[in-house]
């Protein structure tokens, strides 16, 4: 068997729902591979171009950490020295459960009703890149989950797990787009598997489901209007979102599904059988008037192992004073 589909079988095993394997060109030799004109194709200077126009726009809002080295994150090379190859790996994170919408209930992400993702994958990816060191004991790895220097969608859809759709994210024929991503650079030459069609076609319903208009263009995002980034990259206290954003932001206290939740494809997309994404109690039916008067403490030992933490108490709070403000004006207009 060759070594890739050893590899790629030894991924399925530890319980990731997709894998695929994509090849790194030398950063003198770009690849030639055409693809239409949306999609991102993993060629170093295609990346850093792309990449380059983005944050002159000012799209990356607050998020300075995305300036840092734009060369580097558009070039594995830079990463690990003699990539030659990188394993994308994907985690269906589709659940049959329904969220509570009553009034009076915030929205959370579908991806942070669970446990943290993060750890859960990296621990995976770290027992993968065991298992290929125990096949090839000479070579260089290096896994990241989230939070590498890695446009990890493109280097996704090159290696066959999807396309990157119109909302920016990935899509899976097989998935929809409920894939958490991972991935392993390394310096093995592995076989590539065939890249991603773009399926998209005319659909716009994404660009349409967006409550802040933050798909600006097919294939592109304006982070400093998108849910996601105002709920939980941005920092600050109330003052930081406009009055007209806050008020498109509706009951939604961490994160945004609008534009996945219309995507075609999840009509397709099976429960995960994994337990980490498991539905706790609170991220169902996360009471506003609860949140509000929740402690450090209880914040702390809540969502110890959830991704809420990423918000900070500071930043939920803020969240969810906004959503009580939308609650009240549409209670007030109904009474009026």
């Amino acid at each position: 068997m060759l070594l890739a589909e050893t590899i790629k079988r030894e991924a399925l095993a530890l319980g990731f729902d997709a894998v695929g394997i994509s090849r790194v060109a030398e950063s003198s030799q770009p690849s030639a591979i055409n693809h239409q004109p949306d999609s991102s194709i993993p060629d170093p200077h295609h990346l850093l171009n792309r990449l380059a126009e983005w944050l002159q726009r000012g799209y990356h809002g607050t998020m300075a950490w995305m300036t840092r080295d734009p060369a580097r994150r558009s070039n594995p090379q830079h990463v690990l020295p003699g990539c030659r190859s990188m394993i994308s790996v994907g985690m269906n994170y589709y659940t049959d459960n329904r969220a509570n919408e009553q009034p009076g209930m915030g929205r959370i992400a579908r991806y942070a009703w669970g446990k943290d993702y993060h750890t859960m994958m990296s621990q995976r990816l770290a027992q993968l890149e065991a298992k290929i060191a125990a096949l090839a004991p000479d070579v260089s790895t290096k896994a990241y989950v989230d939070t590498g220097p890695i446009m990890e969608k493109a280097w996704a859809q090159r290696a066959g797990l999807g396309w990157i759709g119109k909302h920016s994210n990935l899509v899976s024929a097989e998935s929809g787009s409920w894939l958490l991503l991972g991935e392993i650079l390394t310096t093995l030459d592995l076989t590539p598997d065939e890249p991603g069609t773009d399926l998209c076609g005319s659909c716009t319903l994404c660009i349409q489901a967006c409550p802040t208009g933050a798909i600006v263009e097919p294939y592109v995002v304006d982070a400093r209007l998108c849910i996601s980034y105002l709920t939980i990259e941005l920092r600050g206290g109330r003052e930081v979102i406009s009055d007209e954003l806050a008020s498109q932001m509706g009951n939604r206290i961490f994160g945004c599904d609008d534009c996945l939740d219309v995507c075609p494809f999840n009509l397709r997309a099976d429960a995960t059988h994994e337990p980490a994404f498991t539905p706790t109690p609170l991220p169902l039916a996360p009471s506003l008037q609860t949140l509000s008067q929740i402690s450090q403490e209880s914040f702390s030992a809540t969502f110890k192992e959830s991704p809420l933490k990423r918000a900070k108490l500071s930043g939920l709070l803020r969240n969810v004073g906004i959503a009580q403000e939308n609650h009240r004006r549409q209670t007030g207009s109904r009474a009026s």
